[in-house]
């Protein structure tokens, strides 16, 4: 990629060592003791979650590795990226602690070889970021109505699951080798909780958390950690790609009395649109994806009759407060000694989840006799069929 500085194709000799990390300042998160520096990588480095991220990681003395789609880094998406990049200042080692590398996540060579460039560079990767995502918008039935629908489920499963899969199969053999590392996968409460007109999107969260929970068990003996981060369902969804499929009848908001995710998040594409026009212009790197005057808005893409890929007309200002506590949460957790299995961003997220979790517990309380019945080994009081034989 043509990243200065630095270069992911930088051949030169590995940076001197990291310096000490300086002391905790008023404001930021409490880091977790470790023995010094950090070497992180994130595996898309143009999320606004691992922009805010980075620059909380460096002030802090880690160093990071950011993964970078080399066509993305050059279009619209990579403007607040390529506006890092120049304005880090690379001050207190700074350069020698941050690199960019190509990596598109779906494909295992370009997988293997960004690992081996953080490898090359920093000797280690002590903590993975896994937060490459896109969000599909429209209801089941619409998604196989065309081929181009059904490959837009495909492409959703590809980089928010096995893109996933892909570099965590990359950086174990380094990590168990030291016996040391910790993966951080960022979902959302969607992992818990079903979304109508976000099912295909859903899917490719709880696949995501059912390979992290089963991961977690092989990788323990070797030291390694895992932990799922949940922020709330916007968090995700408004600072990346969403796509939208061709909407069908029956599914309008006027027929259909389900609360779906499209006219939601449309209603709420279009406050943004509203509240862009009336703001002061922040200059050209703040608005990551601007839509052309002859363009319509952003929720009328989503309403529209075709397929519509596009990013939330977020300002910096506001991109920078919606993933705040996303940020802090994952910046203390990385690396901890003893860090969570699974933990909710904020309150509001908590208390979704806890709603959900009392349904499932008075659901399976009314139904337990239902589940008992059919115990025939139990009743027989000797052996039945079953693994347990």
């Amino acid at each position: 990629m043509d990243i200065d500085p630095p270069s992911a194709d930088d051949s030169g000799p590995p940076p001197p060592p990291l310096p000490p990390p300086p002391a905790a300042t008023p404001g930021h998160p409490h880091f977790p003791a470790h023995s010094g520096p950090r070497v992180w990588f994130l595996d898309d480095g143009l999320a606004p979650i691992s922009l805010a991220l980075t620059r909380l990681l460096l002030a802090h003395g880690d160093a990071v590795v950011a993964g970078v789609v080399p066509g993305e880094y050059k279009g619209p998406r990579g403007e607040a990226f390529r506006a890092f990049v120049g304005e880090v200042g690379w001050k207190g080692g700074r350069k020698e602690r941050f690199r960019a590398v190509a990596l598109d996540a779906r494909s295992v060579a370009l997988c293997q070889a960004a690992v081996a460039e953080a490898l090359r560079i920093f000797g280690r990767v002590d903590i993975v970021l896994l937060c490459r995502s896109e969000a599909l918008i429209g209801a089941v039935e619409e998604m196989g109505q065309d081929a181009r629908a059904v490959t837009l489920v495909r492409e959703q499963l590809e980089t928010n699951f096995f893109g996933h899969v892909n570099l965590v199969r990359a950086c174990l053999p380094s990590m168990r080798a030291r016996r040391s590392g910790h993966f951080v996968a960022v979902t959302g409460i969607t992992g818990h909780l079903g979304t109508p007109g976000l099912g295909m999107y859903c899917s490719s969260q709880w696949a995501l958390e059912g390979f992290c929970d089963s991961l977690a068990y092989e990788i323990a003996p070797f030291n390694i950690k895992m932990t799922i981060v949940q922020p709330n369902l916007e968090i995700q969804i408004l600072t990346n790609k969403i796509t939208a499929v061709p909407p069908l009848p029956p599914y309008a908001p006027d027929v259909n009395p389900a609360p779906l995710t499209r006219d939601i998040i449309a209603h709420l594409l279009d406050r943004l649109d509203d509240a862009q026009a009336e703001a002061p212009a922040e200059g050209p790197a703040e608005a990551e994806s601007p839509p052309p005057a002859e363009q319509s808005s952003a929720g009328a893409q989503l309403r529209g009759p075709g397929a519509a890929s596009l990013y939330a007309p977020l300002g910096a200002g506001l991109r920078e407060e919606l993933v705040a506590e996303t940020v802090y949460a994952l910046a203390a957790i990385g690396g901890h000694e003893n860090p969570p299995a699974r933990h909710i961003v904020s309150f509001e997220g908590v208390t979704s989840v806890k709603e959900k979790l009392k349904t499932v517990s008075e659901e399976l309380e009314d139904f337990i006799e239902v589940s008992g019945a059919v115990d025939i080994a139990r009743d027989a009081g000797e052996g039945g069929v079953g693994w347990g034989v």
